[in-house]
């Protein structure tokens, strides 16, 4: 990226404009956005009450004291470093250290991450994949009956739950599975009730941003996420469909995954005999590789349509998260066995070589864009914003049919009094905004959450905020409260005025869901707080873990 520039993959511009735009609502003091203000070009949708906010806020502080042209490489090395510490931690309580390491190094570059970084530009998913080893540590730590880790585990849930929607619904059918097969390991109740406390906890942790996005999902047109090429069906390993571009792609992912899927398998048969030294990990990260494989084919489609909000997850290849991690462990643990030294380097030679290769074959097929970033900081400085999302549209919203769409074939004449957006007079019959002859327009305030401004008339007149319905605007008219009307197709505010002199106040408030939400993630806090203060450290050896001497003979 120092050399090329930025890669602009399937999401990249739909972060970095996040990014701007959370920035800027900082400045106005707006230190939780829950309104997207430049989104559908100007007009707005709720978009960051729908998309989780650990990514938009990393990265956009990440642009607070960066060029905005370094912003997404650094969030990369930030992610992949977290992942390569998470891997660390997990593995080297059944690793010698050297191996540890190693697993880390092949967790944090990982074909799959790549896909994710040269392909998808999936800061979130990217994220949330640097807490799952975390995340798989504790619970095996709860498992082996370390109660006080209930308090961590409800934390890294609560991490991915804050960083990306699809990996999180993925990481709790996960600790499900796991918390599930350590009881039969155990023969014990105990890891099911520590598993539910700390899901139970995780979630009201996050419950901020998961309380409003569960609520007001019937605000906003969220059935988009699974249209056309969004549905699982049309997801599977080497999916025939009739989009040119989306098959290509679905057979490189598809090919990245039979990789990790032999890799991972035939490393776990040649720890298989030594199982018994590192009994958990072995089993739980077997039984997830195994489910994470068989739900990227075809014959788990009936799981897709039965089980809740599997649906979310959109891609079946998304498993790859889960299986990562089994890569990474198995590979290592696999190469750390074996009592030749040469076998043990050679051994690491040909994986690290194998995904060099992937590497460079997706660094010379991604698209490299080093003016993208540029293009659109210099849009929002302009005014114009950026695209808007379907699945975050207002319900009754044609975002395609928005005045001023640079898309459309029609651009309507606006009265744009600075610095406000335009506002103007709307024509009954074509439903466009039309310059208001004799209407005087002064703005007070206009910030994305707050507009204020006065209209002076001398007829009857509609004038029309850049700006979408939501349930969450509250309109004020000469001080009164008063509900505004919608344009047809569009779902853009009117506001019909007498005439003479009105002023116009439209505020964004906080709904209940907001408020509850809030609350319930401040008691979860200090009642976590609470229960991890006390507990008392405990020494427990959960993992079998070798003996001295094979540790030496294993790290030489």
């Amino acid at each position: 990226m120092l050399f090329y520039g930025n890669i602009s993959g399937h999401d990249f511009s739909f972060h970095v404009e996040s990014w701007m735009d959370v920035r800027g609502q900082w400045r106005e003091g707006i230190l939780f956005p829950r309104w997207a203000e430049w989104a559908n070009w100007g007009f707005g949708e709720p978009r960051f009450i729908f998309y989780p906010p650990l990514s938009w806020m990393i990265g956009a502080a990440l642009g607070s004291f960066l060029p905005w042209k370094m912003a997404p490489g650094a969030f990369i090395w930030l992610a992949l470093t977290v992942a390569g510490l998470s891997m660390w931690r997990l593995a080297r309580e059944a690793l010698p250290e050297a191996y540890a390491n190693l697993a880390a190094v092949l967790y944090a570059t990982c074909p799959y991450h790549l896909v994710m970084v040269y392909y998808r530009s999936a800061f979130g998913e990217l994220l949330a994949a640097a807490l799952l080893p975390l995340l798989l540590w504790a619970t095996l730590r709860i498992i082996g009956g370390e109660s006080r880790k209930v308090p961590i585990l409800a934390l890294i849930l609560a991490g991915i739950w804050l960083s990306d929607l699809p990996a999180a619904v993925i990481a709790t059918y996960s600790l499900a599975i796991a918390i599930a097969l350590g009881s039969l390991l155990e023969r014990s109740p105990r890891p099911l009730l520590l598993g539910f406390g700390a899901t139970a906890g995780g979630l009201a942790l996050a419950a901020c941003f998961v309380l409003p996005a569960a609520w007001e999902q019937a605000w906003v047109q969220i059935e988009q996420v699974v249209s056309d090429n969004g549905r699982p069906s049309e997801n599977f390993l080497f999916t025939h469909t009739a989009d040119p571009f989306f098959r290509a792609f679905n057979w490189k992912v598809s090919w990245v995954a039979v990789g990790l899927i032999v890799v991972a398998g035939v490393a776990a048969l040649v720890t298989l005999k030594k199982r018994a030294e590192m009994s958990r990990p072995w089993w739980v990260l077997s039984v997830l590789g195994l489910v994470s494989t068989g739900m990227m084919l075809p014959p788990s489609l009936w799981l897709w349509r039965e089980l809740p909000k599997l649906w979310f997850i959109q891609f079946p290849w998304r498993w790859l998260d889960i299986l990562d991690v089994a890569f990474a462990f198995f590979a290592a643990a696999a190469i750390a066995r074996w009592e030749s030294r040469i076998a043990r380097w050679t051994a690491t030679a040909a994986v690290l070589i194998a995904i060099g290769t992937a590497g460079a074959a997706m660094l010379k097929d991604a698209e490299w864009d080093s003016d993208e970033v540029s293009e659109i900081a210099a849009s929002i400085q302009a005014g114009r914003g950026y695209e808007g999302t379907d699945e975050y549209a207002p319900v009754g919203c044609d975002r395609y049919q928005l005045p001023g769409n640079p898309d459309a074939s029609v651009r309507p004449a606006t009265v744009s009094p600075e610095p406000a957006p335009p506002i103007g007079q709307l024509d009954s019959t074509s439903g466009d905004i039309v310059s208001a002859a004799g209407v005087g327009l002064a703005t007070q305030v206009w910030t994305s959450t707050h507009r204020g401004f006065t209209a002076d008339s001398q007829q009857p007149v509609t004038v029309a905020p850049r700006l979408l319905n939501y349930p969450a605007w509250d309109l004020r008219l000469n001080g009164q409260q008063v509900k505004f009307d919608v344009g047809p197709e569009t779902g853009q505010i009117l506001v019909p005025l007498r005439p003479g002199t009105s002023h116009i106040e439209i505020c964004f408030h906080q709904t209940w869901d907001r408020t509850a939400g809030d609350a319930a993630s401040a008691l979860a806090a200090i009642a976590l707080g609470l229960l991890a203060l006390g507990f008392r450290p405990t020494r427990h050896r959960w993992l079998g873990a070798l003996t001295k001497q094979e540790a030496r003979s294993a790290n030489r």
